[in-house]
């Protein structure tokens, strides 16, 4: 999950719009990334990206509400402020039915865009901790499978104890150790000790 100070993605074509706009956040101290098309903010896109996005309706190639399509089929859930010059009343229903935080029209004022700006956040901050919670909830399911003892061994295993160390400490056989770190990767879908410590540390087996 990410902990990412959050930022305004711009993607307009008008680079003078997205100069103005960066100065804008950037006076007040928020963090901004541009972008001069669609293409250009997917083929840069990383999952841990957080913040909002401002987007301009009319671009060559993909246009925002082709882009706003694309995001949601992709699963991408940045809130989306509509930024244009040229809106109307049913393209600002189509959008906001689509999911848009909000449909302004230029101009804007500094006050209203920020506004915007920072619900989205809270918006965002919202979904990413949904998402959180839902990723450790599921953690926290896989590590129920677990019998006692294996979590005893699945402890020890990430604390960097080795076979032999760890049958000496819970008096088993080091072949019984084998046998329960083999149930163990199963059962919580592991795929290498890496991993398995990551599940143990969201699951709250681990502090």
């Amino acid at each position: 999950m990410t902990n990412h100070k959050p930022i305004v993605y711009i993607i307009d074509d008008d680079s003078a719009i997205r100069d103005s706009l960066a100065l804008m956040m950037e006076q007040e101290n928020i963090d901004v990334q541009s972008f001069e098309s669609a293409s250009a903010f997917l083929n840069a896109y990383q999952s841990d990206y957080s913040g909002c996005i401002i987007l301009d309706v009319y671009m060559p190639e993909m246009d925002g509400m082709q882009l706003q399509k694309k995001l949601s089929q992709s699963n991408i859930l940045l809130p989306i402020i509509f930024l244009t010059g040229h809106g109307d009343i049913p393209m600002s229903v189509k959008t906001i039915k689509a999911g848009a935080m909000d449909f302004l029209t230029k101009p804007v004022t500094r006050k209203k865009l920020l506004d915007c700006v920072r619900s989205a956040f809270l918006e965002d901050k919202k979904r990413v901790n949904e998402v959180a919670h839902i990723h450790n909830q599921d953690m926290v399911s896989r590590l129920a499978k677990l019998s006692d003892r294996e979590r005893e061994v699945m402890i020890l295993v990430v604390q960097g104890n080795s076979n032999k160390e760890i049958a000496s400490c819970l008096g088993i056989s080091h072949r019984t150790v084998e046998i329960h770190k083999s149930r163990i990767m199963h059962k919580t879908g592991a795929i290498n000790l890496i991993d398995l410590a990551r599940i143990a540390h969201e699951g709250g087996l681990l502090c």
